[in-house]
């Protein structure tokens, strides 16, 4: 299996992670400064993931205050 690379991974990971209910619908996920130091990426890499969250409709962007978890109930 080739390797992933950093966003896939990082992605990857919050989606399990939202998906098990660890990050609950309408709960604020880690800024980008925090998803880089916790994961050791670049603020490029952060802003990628979050795209990709969003496009799976898993989140949305709220302007000033950060990237939630969309109800999709």
């Amino acid at each position: 299996m080739p390797p992933q690379y950093a966003y896939q991974r990082v992605a990857e990971d919050l989606t399990n992670r939202i998906k098990s209910g660890e990050f609950p619908p309408g709960s604020r996920l880690p800024s980008r400064a925090e998803l880089c130091e916790q994961y050791e990426v670049s603020s490029f890499v952060a802003d990628r993931v979050f795209l990709i969250l969003k496009m799976q409709g898993l989140t949305e962007s709220l302007p000033g205050a950060g990237v939630y978890v969309k109800d999709n109930g």
